[in-house]
């Protein structure tokens, strides 16, 4: 039978309950079970795909094209599996089926509520990717803080379902902040209790209390802890800040979390968590040889979840070649001719970030010609590649209004153009070109050399695409296509061959990098920026 853990948050939000549910997984992980993590958000979108970058951080997209909450991301990160569909459900998905299925007569009549419908709606779901047969753990985070309004329903349909499960088939970890007050020099637990007093009177009760602090946890504490909270003392685990995301495995693992979690589970205790390709990991991450400095160039680089899989990217891929990699954030729209030089031109490598609209779209254009013509190495991905392209149609092949219609539909010269099959769309939610992709590389090229293959499939999110009818222009001008997709002809990748490391990407190679494999692209990159700093 499938074992289920669900993860809880209390007194504060952004505790990082993505963190220590990927943690988690990790350590079962690494004693031989097989685990998924799912996220339920409570938010009314049917899923973060129409939501600002500001609001909600990056949209995270899945193999299969779900648009999903950026917690995602962490999971596969950390466990090295893709997420789908099924691994990522909001207010607004649940509400919509049930909805659409009172439209449709299924209920026969009867009053349609929160309790059952909607409560049966979420556990079905809870339960629907244990049934692919393919996992012995499921772990479901539950968004939100417990005790707000909208959290409700999945609270109800937690306590339903482990009564439901039985004894030994399901355990709830609630991840609580124990403050320290410098005034009085010490830890509060009384955050704490009232956080599990409100769950406990919504009929849920914790088997695990996990503390986010920034101080050790004394005996007195976790005692405390253990006799208000009504938890055996081994299940009042510490969870102190690290510097590293990708250390709180292993500072779980000294909690004896795993093993805590198997007991409570009845599930056989398979030795000791094989964590050695990871602390492998972190002993390069504490001690690089080299160091490279970076420009990130965007539209949302106040924010830095906007951007997360391309920041943990960058910190696979240092660890891969041994270095420490600074990402500086330079805002798009701050760009002019007047402050590129001094901005751009002590970096060793530029990466030009993806994004939507117009906003900034020039200072990108900026900073690519300087790029360009001062052999710095680059890197665009979708919007930034299109705007490598843009820069290309209008600087050398002289074409001055060369555009995207997504910026300027009556362009003469539309480089970028939306794809036809997205021409007849009028729903914003769930209708880009989503999911994963083939891709064919020519070789040579720098995208063939950091694969070493020709067969390649990537994740995409766009609806604006490379115009072939300009190829050939770029073709003889010096801007190669190394990349097309095999069905449609589409181009994925451009490349200046001449050029010390200019390559930009319509898809998001960030969504499938991890911690055990770095992605290629942004590996090849580093080395490429690494040379500069080597001389």
């Amino acid at each position: 039978m499938v074992k289920y853990i669900f993860v809880t948050g209390g007194v504060s939000s952004s505790l990082g309950k993505g963190i220590f549910g990927a943690s988690l997984a990790k350590l079962l992980q690494g004693r031989g079970y097989s685990v998924t993590i799912q996220k339920f958000d409570p938010y009314i979108n049917v899923d973060p795909g129409t939501l600002n970058p500001y609001e909600h951080g990056e949209c995270y997209v899945t193999e299969d094209g779900a648009e999903t909450d950026l917690d995602l991301g962490h999971y596969e990160r950390f466990l090295n599996v893709p997420t789908s569909q099924m691994n990522n459900v909001t207010t607004g998905r649940i509400y919509q089926t049930v909805i659409n299925q009172e439209r449709e007569g299924k209920y026969l009549g009867k009053t349609v509520q929160v309790i059952p419908h909607i409560t049966d709606e979420i556990k079905r779901r809870m339960q629907l990717v244990a049934q692919t047969g393919k996992f012995h753990i499921v772990i479901t985070e539950i968004g939100g803080t417990v005790g707000d309004i909208e959290s409700l329903p999945f609270v109800e349909a937690v306590r339903q379902l482990v009564r439901e499960l039985g004894p030994y088939n399901s355990l709830v970890c609630h991840l609580t902040l124990i403050p320290f007050l410098a005034s009085a020099k010490e830890l509060k637990t009384k955050p704490t209790q009232h956080s599990v007093n409100q769950m406990m009177g919504y009929g849920l009760k914790p088997d695990l209390i996990i503390c986010r602090t920034e101080h050790e946890l004394g005996e007195d504490i976790r005692n405390k802890l253990s006799l208000f909270c009504n938890v055996d003392r081994d299940c009042v685990i510490q969870a102190i800040d690290k510097s590293s995301i990708y250390a709180v495995p292993l500072e779980l693992q000294n909690e004896n979390l795993d093993r805590t979690v198997l007991h409570k589970l009845s599930l056989p205790n398979m030795g000791t968590s094989d964590m050695t390709a990871w602390t492998e990991f972190l002993d390069k991450l504490a001690a690089p040889k080299y160091t490279v400095n970076i420009g990130l160039v965007g539209k949302y680089v106040e924010l830095q979840d906007a951007y997360k899989s391309i920041h943990e990217s960058f910190i696979h891929a240092g660890v891969s070649n041994l270095c420490k990699v600074n990402l500086i954030s330079i805002h798009s729209a701050d760009l002019t001719e007047g402050n590129v030089a001094e901005t751009l031109g002590q970096l060793d490598g530029v990466l030009v970030a993806p994004g939507f609209g117009d906003r900034g779209i020039e200072g990108k254009i900026t900073a690519i010609k300087y790029i360009r013509e001062n052999n710095i190495p680059f890197f665009g991905i979708c919007l930034g590649m299109q705007m490598a392209v843009i820069e290309y149609a209008r600087n050398v092949l002289g074409l001055k209004d060369a555009h995207s219609t997504e910026m300027n539909k009556k362009t003469a010269h539309p480089v970028i153009d939306m794809m036809e099959e997205q021409k007849k769309i009028k729903k914003m939610g769930g209708t880009m070109r989503l999911g994963s992709y083939a891709c064919l590389l020519n070789k040579p090229s720098k995208a063939y050399t950091a694969y070493g293959t020709v067969d390649i499939t990537e994740r995409h999110r766009h609806r604006f695409e490379y115009n072939n009818k300009f190829q050939e222009q770029f073709e003889a001008a010096g801007l190669v296509s190394t990349g097309i997709n095999p069905e449609n002809g589409l181009v994925e990748i451009v490349e200046i061959p001449t050029h010390k490391w200019f390559v930009g990407v319509q898809f998001h190679p960030e969504l499938k990098s991890t911690v055990l494999n770095p992605h290629p692209l942004f590996v090849a990159f580093i080395k490429a920026c690494l040379e500069k700093e080597s001389k």
